[in-house]
């Protein structure tokens, strides 16, 4: 008995240790993800408060996070109720795909094929629009520009939310997903009020490049546990895959990369 009890305090810090180091991905994946979506909403923002005054962008964010919270309060009972493996299945195809998406942007923005996004142009074309706005319409121009922060938030958000659901709902890391949400958000924020000026400084490229091989690992991990595989290693396979992707990834930025001259022609 007293030799049980004295092996259970350490097995609970085993299982402990194990939970934290499978949640730890999970947190990393929806922080990464939620960094880049928050850093582009919070430069629309920004430019619609410096540009129209403070009261539509913060009705408009406010109005845009309450319709994100009704959405997650919607679909987090509907969660409990699928199958594990058809939900695993579902979000791991959706994901594989949401993280490709991310990957192959990443990855031509990498090689110079497209422009790196810039958030001090995103801000300046914001404010542009903005301006072209209020001279059209000199009535009503506060709805516009509360919408506007709205329209950001949402579809930004919306993105954040998927990530969220899609990394945790596979094996119970909700939680660890929408802290890794929250603290991102924190974050983002904080520096953006500190400094009231677009977070142009944040490596958002090399950020989606890191998202895209996150979520594409965790797609096809969970697409195979959707369908029964068994993956050697259980969650270490999505290291693996990560590793695989990272490598595909970088291999093909530097195929495609070609020198300035060459990519105007």
């Amino acid at each position: 008995m007293l030799r049980t009890l004295h092996e259970n305090p350490r097995r609970e810090t085993v299982m402990d240790i194990a939970t934290w180091g499978a949640a730890a991905p999970v947190f990393s994946a929806a922080f990464l993800a939620a960094v880049v979506e928050v850093v582009e909403a919070f430069t629309i923002v920004l430019a619609v408060g410096t540009f129209s005054g403070w009261r539509p962008a913060l009705l408009g964010t406010g109005t845009g996070l309450a319709v994100l919270a009704g959405l997650i309060l919607a679909l987090g009972p509907l969660l409990g109720q699928v199958p594990i493996h058809a939900l695993q299945l579902v979000v791991g195809v959706l994901l594989l795909l949401f993280g490709m998406r991310w990957l192959r942007k990443a990855v031509l923005r990498a090689a110079g094929i497209i422009p790196l996004h810039d958030e001090q142009a995103a801000f300046a074309a914001e404010r542009a629009h903005l301006q072209g706005e209020a001279l059209r319409r000199k009535t009503n121009f506060e709805w516009i520009a509360g919408i506007t922060a709205f329209k950001a938030v949402v579809l930004e958000g919306i993105e954040v939310v998927f990530v969220v659901i899609a990394v945790g709902a596979g094996r119970g890391h909700l939680g660890a997903a929408s802290l890794g949400a929250l603290a991102a958000c924190a974050l983002v924020l904080a520096l953006g009020l500190l400094i009231l000026k677009p977070l142009s400084r944040v490596p958002e490229n090399t950020l989606k490049f890191g998202v895209g091989v996150m979520l594409a690992a965790f797609g096809v991990f969970w697409t195979g546990e959707g369908l029964g595989i068994t993956w050697p290693g259980a969650d270490v396979a999505i290291v693996v895959f990560g590793a695989i992707f990272l490598a595909t990834g970088l291999s093909l930025a530097a195929m495609l990369r070609r020198p300035i001259g060459e990519c105007v022609r």
